[in-house]
């Protein structure tokens, strides 16, 4: 069975709406949220970030907080 192709505003208005009565409204935008692409630059920050560190210097930061009890 063939179904003809909708626009995409109404696909996505449908979708909403079943992802609404299925699974709530706060659980609808935890699920959307997860396709944000968010903002800035992570590539330029983690540059700056790091910059003044070795990699000695990221491996014992990890190895030591690893070390750390869980709270």
């Amino acid at each position: 069975m063939a179904v003809a192709p909708k626009p995409l505003r109404e696909v996505t208005q449908e979708a909403l709406h079943v992802l609404f009565r299925e699974i709530g409204a706060a659980n609808t935008i935890r699920f959307l949220n997860q396709f944000s692409l968010g903002q800035g630059n992570y590539t330029e920050e983690r540059e700056q970030l790091f910059a003044d560190l070795s990699f000695e210097d990221l491996m014992k930061a990890i190895r030591e907080r690893r070390a750390l009890p869980t709270p």
